[in-house]
């Protein structure tokens, strides 16, 4: 990954965990404090969620970040991907079933 790459991606992960504060959430970048390769992107009081952050130039392979979020999460939490594209707006990605479930939850409680 190149030092633009990587700049992005840090740019990335502050601006989600910006947006996330937004909302009320606790929220801050993850990887710089916990260091591990399986850290979240962004740690927050969003309790149950591993967030991977992908921030690009380019279109990304949302199922890949997917795919890395679930292996990287914790056997409690649902794997989200928030992902933007320049000059766009975030957007989240997650499994379907993981978000019904959540869905469900919340209508039906």
């Amino acid at each position: 990954m190149g030092l633009k790459s990587k700049t992005k991606g840090k740019v990335g992960e502050r601006e989600v965990a910006e947006l996330l504060r937004e909302f009320g959430f606790n929220a801050r970048r993850g990887q710089q404090f916990a260091g591990g390769g399986d850290s979240p992107d962004v740690v927050s009081d969003m309790e149950g969620f591993h967030i991977e952050v992908k921030r690009t130039g380019k279109q990304t392979d949302i199922f890949a970040a997917l795919d890395q979020a679930k292996r990287d999460r914790k056997p409690d939490e649902d794997a989200v991907v928030f992902h933007r594209k320049n000059n766009k707006d975030w957007i989240v990605a997650m499994d379907a079933r993981e978000f019904l479930r959540l869905v469900t939850k919340y209508v039906f409680n």
